[in-house]
C-alpha cells in the first residue's frame, strides 16, 4: 500500500529501536539475560540441591579460610581464588546449605555480567540462546554451586574476550577496557595457568593490531590475579619454576599427551577420569560434543559472510587455546576442565542455529526448524538425565564419608584429632580432623611426624577393607567401619605392643 501526499511517514521497527532512549534500550537488551541467569539459579537449587555435602577439591579451597575446620593441604596447582570466593559466608558459617544458596546466586550474576559483556556484538536472542546453551549442559549445572574454580574461569573469559572485541570496534571506550581487566584477573584469580591460554590470542590480537591499551589491559589483569599465586610460589614452593615443576608432576607430567578420548569418557558424569579407563558413554551422550564444533564452525562461515568476522573469530580461538592443554597435554579428564571453552563456543553455536531457523527459505525452513527443535529438546534431555545421575552418585560418596566420620567419632576420634590414609582429606574434613600424607600428591609431614601427634592427639588410618597400611600403624587396634578398615593409634597411657 503506497501513501499520498501528507501520509505520515512509514515507521519501521528498526527505526522505532534507534529512537528509543538509550536508557530504555539497554534495559530491554537486559532484561532477557537477567532472566536467564534467574532461571539458572532456581535450575541449580533445584537440580542439584544445597543439601548435596561438600566434595574433595571444595574442602580443599573451603577449609583454608574456615574456623571450624583444620585447613587441607593446599597442593601446588591450586590458585586460592575460590577460597576468597567462599570466605564471605565459608568465614563464619559451617553450613553447606547457606554456601550452595550463595554460590548459585553468585554463579547466576556472573553468567548475566558475562553475557552483558557482549551486548552490542550479538542479537540479545543469540545471546540468550548461548546463555541458555551453556547453563543447561550438566557439568554448568552442577558446578555453578560448587566452590570450584572452572566455571570462574569461564566466566572471566567471557567478559575478557567480549570487552576486548567491543573495545576494537569502540576504542574510545575505557570501560571496555576496564572489563578487559576484570575478566583477565577473574581468569587468573582461579586458575592463572588457565588464564593465560585464554589470553594468547587477544595478545597475538593486540600486537597485530599495533594497539597498545588493549595488551596493557589484559597483560595488567594477568598480573592483578596471579601475582598472589607467585608470592606464595616463592613463599611455599621454592620459587615459581619449582611450583610450576611440582604441578606438572602432581598433573602426571605436563608433556604431549592425547586426552580428547578421556575427555569423552568423562561426559558421562565422571567428575575426574583418573586414570580414565572403561568404556565410552553411550553415543547419544557423547553426540552434542561432536556437533559442537561444526555449529561454531557454521558461526564462522555465517559471521564471515556477513561481513561481521571478528566478533565470532576472537571466542573461537580462545576457546581452541582454553581447550588445547586439557586434550593434549595432560594424562587424565575432568568435565569441568573445558568450561571456559563450552562457554566462547556457544556464542558462535547460538548464532549457527539461530541461522539455520531464520535464513534458509521455501520448503528448507520449517524441515531444518524441526531438526533444530528436535536436537535442542534431545540435547537438553541427555544433559539432565546426566546431571540426575551424577548428582545422586556425589551424594551417595559425600554421605558414605559422612558415616564414616560418625563411625570414628564413636571409636573415639574427635577434634583435635588427625586422619591418615585413603581419602584422608574429604574423610579427615568431616570428622572435623587435620590430614595427613607421607607420600604422594598430598604429602605434608612425616611417619615421625604422625608417630609424635599420636602421642598427644587421637590418629587414625584408613585403608580399604584388605588394603595394606603404613608401617606406623600396623600394630594398631583395627576397626571395620563402611568400606573401611580403620586402626586407631593407642591412646598415651595405653600399653603398645
Amino acid at each position: 500500500m503506497t501513501h499520498g501526499t501528507g501520509a505520515p511517514p512509514t515507521v519501521t521497527r528498526r527505526d522505532e529501536e534507534r529512537s528509543r532512549p538509550a536508557g530504555l534500550r539497554t534495559a530491554h537488551d537486559a532484561w532477557p539475560l537477567a532472566v536467564l541467569a534467574g532461571v539458572f539459579t532456581l535450575a541449580q537449587l533445584a537440580l542439584v540441591r544445597p543439601t548435596l555435602g561438600l566434595g574433595w577439591d571444595e574442602i580443599v579451597y573451603t577449609s583454608q579460610v574456615t574456623t571450624h575446620h583444620p585447613a587441607a593441604f593446599f597442593s601446588a596447582p591450586r590458585s586460592r581464588g575460590v577460597s576468597l570466593l567462599v570466605a564471605p559466608v565459608a568465614s563464619w558459617s559451617d553450613s553447606t546449605v547457606l554456601l550452595r544458596i550463595y554460590l548459585a546466586l553468585l554463579s547466576g550474576l556472573g553468567l548475566y555480567l558475562a553475557l552483558r559483556a557482549w551486548r552490542g556484538l550479538f542479537p540479545t536472542r543469540v545471546l540468550v540462546t548461548a546463555g541458555a546453551f551453556f547453563a543447561s549442559l550438566w557439568v554448568t549445572l552442577f558446578y555453578g554451586p560448587q566452590a570450584m574454580p572452572n566455571y570462574w574461569v569461564a566466566v572471566g573469559a567471557l567478559i575478557a574476550v567480549g570487552a576486548f572485541v567491543r573495545h576494537r570496534q569502540d576504542p574510545s571506550s575505557t570501560g571496555t577496557l576496564w572489563a578487559v581487566a576484570a575478566g583477565a584477573a577473574l581468569m587468573a584469580w582461579m586458575r592463572p595457568t588457565d588464564a593465560v591460554w585464554v589470553s594468547i590470542p587477544l595478545l597475538v590480537l593486540a600486537v597485530v593490531w599495533r594497539s597498545l591499551r588493549l595488551p596493557a589491559a589484559v597483560v595488567g589483569g594477568l598480573l592483578a590475579g596471579g601475582v598472589p599465586w607467585v608470592i606464595e610460589a616463592y613463599a611455599s614452593f621454592g620459587g615459581l619454576s619449582e611450583r610450576l615443576a611440582e604441578a606438572s608432576r602432581i598433573q602426571g607430567g605436563l608433556g604431549l599427551h592425547m586426552a580428547v578420548d578421556d575427555q569423552l569418557r568423562s561426559l558421562g558424569g565422571r567428575a575426574l577420569c583418573r586414570p580414565c579407563t572403561g568404556e565410552m558413554p553411550h553415543p547419544v551422550i557423547t553426540l552434542w560434543w561432536f556437533v559442537l564444533p561444526l555449529l561454531a564452525v557454521l558461526g564462522l562461515v555465517v559471521a564471515v559472510r556477513a561481513g561481521r568476522a571478528l566478533r565470532t573469530a576472537v571466542p573461537l580461538a580462545c576457546a581452541a587455546t582454553a581447550a588445547l592443554p586439557y586434550l593434549f597435554t595432560i594424562a587424565y579428564a575432568a568435565p569441568r576442565f573445558l568450561q571456559p571453552a563450552y562457554a566462547l563456543l556457544a556464542l558462535p553455536v547460538a548464532d549457527a542455529l539461530w541461522y539455520l531457523v531464520t535464513a534458509p527459505r521455501g520448503r528448507w525452513r520449517p524441515a531444518l526448524r524441526g531438526v533444530v527443535a528436535v536436537g535442542l529438546a534431545g540435547h537438553l534431555a541427555v544433559q539432565l538425565t546426566v546431571l540426575v545421575h551424577t548428582v545422586d552418585r556425589s551424594a551417595a560418596g559425600r554421605q558414605d564419608w559422612a558415616r564414616t566420620a560418625e563411625g570414628l567419632h564413636r571409636l573415639g576420634v574427635s577434634p583435635p584429632c588427625l586422619i591418615t590414609g585413603h581419602e584422608s582429606i574429604p574423610i579427615g574434613y568431616y570428622t572435623g580432623c587435620s590430614s595427613g600424607a607421607t607420600a604422594g600428591n598430598n604429602e605434608n609431614m612425616t611417619a615421625e611426624d604422625i608417630r609424635r601427634t599420636a602421642e598427644r592427639l587421637p590418629v587414625a588410618e584408613i585403608t580399604r577393607v584388605g588394603g595394606r597400611p603404613n608401617a606406623y600403624a600396623r600394630t594398631w587396634p583395627v576397626h571395620r567401619v563402611e568400606d573401611y578398615e580403620i586402626r586407631v593409634a593407642p591412646a598415651p597411657d595405653t600399653p603398645r605392643e
